[in-house]
């Protein structure tokens, strides 16, 4: 979900100053253990920490990692219209999530565009929690508030933290310290203690493991993150390794992969899109965008014979190099005969992979995996071959 810079991160943000940024409640913290901190979305935060973004990567996916996320944006909707008046923002099924569990969302605007990608929650009594991105949620809330602030309350969260604890490792290490919560199956969660620390969980996250998000009064942000990190499995993870779990597991990141001159069938996030709001469903449109987003939905999956190429023109794709030369973010994609047929919008060497990965918008007659095509860095052309995502399988917790 979240809204960074794909790497090299660092590189990126080396030249802004930290100081008069926000900082979160485990700012503290981070210095303490040697993190480098970089502006990011108005807030000093750690991108890695001396062990260095190889090290993070491989021990999220080996064991548990710890990330402090608490520059994204919470907030609740409560009140008997909220399941509805939210829907009307969303191509999603609101109204139908039943109590306690969690759904992926878009915002959208009136052209289908996505002015960002959220997290929503129903915690039962005609309450909803939202996370949304940081660099967005300014805006998100402001929006929110204007479509639908006299439907529902809406109501920020900016008194509370948000940890990620992420890997393979991630539920027998909460366990042990709260028992009972790997009970919790992916998409679920609910309102637990993490030692003497009231908290609410869900089993979900950015990086393709198995692991939960924890959102935690500010106050006690930092003797949560204290007791977790005491636990042998779990080490401090920064932006950099979250960036590049998250492009393995093939996940959008806002600003870069979708954004709002992205609809949701371009960005291939049609499966987020429920049969209940699409053609024929019984909440169908509805939404912003609603007629372009449905006509382009229905000319992805091809129900008339062929894809239609006047309606969908691109979608966001995987790729692989097929040369070790990293192919970043923002370099044009051609097909072999030299025309031009899209871009990068994420990429890297991907750590686990051990091969260059990236997604990115390709036209539609180049999008169907296998497809060759070739990238032009620094001048020279890149073979890459579109991939099915993710990159590396997901591990999320099913039961």
């Amino acid at each position: 979900m979240d809204r960074t810079t794909p790497l090299p991160l660092e590189n990126a943000l080396a030249s802004a100053s930290t100081d008069d940024l926000l900082k979160t409640p485990l700012h503290a913290l981070h210095v303490e253990l040697g993190a480098r901190m970089v502006p990011f979305a108005g807030y000093a935060m750690p991108v890695q920490y001396p062990a260095g973004l190889m090290a993070e990567h491989k021990h999220t996916r080996e064991a548990a990692g710890l990330f402090d996320i608490s520059h994204m944006g919470q907030l609740r909707l409560v009140g008997p219209d909220a399941a509805a008046a939210f829907e009307t923002l969303m191509p999603v099924d609101v109204a139908g999530l039943a109590p306690g569990k969690q759904r992926y969302g878009l915002l959208l605007n009136d052209e289908g565009g996505i002015l960002d990608d959220l997290m929503f929650f129903n915690e039962g009594h005609d309450s909803w929690f939202v996370v949304v991105n940081g660099a967005c949620k300014a805006a998100d809330i402001a929006h929110i508030n204007a479509k639908i602030g006299h439907r529902c309350q809406v109501l920020p969260m900016p008194d509370h933290a948000l940890l990620a604890l992420q890997g393979p490792q991630a539920a027998s290490t909460l366990a042990r310290l709260s028992p009972g919560i790997e009970q919790f199956v992916f998409m679920t969660g609910g309102a637990v203690r993490i030692g003497n620390i009231p908290a609410f969980v869900t089993r979900s996250g950015y990086t393709g493991e198995d692991g939960f998000e924890i959102s935690v009064a500010a106050a006690d942000a930092e003797a949560l993150a204290r007791l977790l990190l005491a636990q042998p499995e779990v080490k401090p993870i920064g932006l950099g390794a979250r960036n590049s779990l998250r492009l393995e597991a093939g996940l959008c990141l806002y600003g870069n992969d979708i954004d709002e001159t992205t609809t949701p069938v371009e960005a291939s996030l049609g499966w987020a899109m429920q049969k209940v709001r699409r053609a024929g469903g019984a909440r169908e449109g509805g939404f912003p965008g609603a007629a372009k987003i449905l006509a382009q939905f229905t000319a992805s999956t091809g129900t008339a014979g062929h894809l239609d190429h006047d309606t969908l023109k691109r979608k966001r794709v995987g790729l692989v190099a097929l040369e070790r030369i990293p192919v970043r973010d923002g370099t044009p994609l051609e097909s072999f005969e030299g025309a031009a047929i899209g871009h990068v919008t994420s990429g890297l060497l991907g750590p686990t992979v051990d091969r260059p990965i990236a997604m990115g918008y390709v036209a539609l007659a180049y999008a169907e995996p296998g497809t060759r095509i070739q990238a032009i860095v620094r001048g020279k052309p890149v073979p890459m071959e579109v991939s099915t995502m993710p990159f590396v399988p997901a591990r999320y917790y099913r039961g």
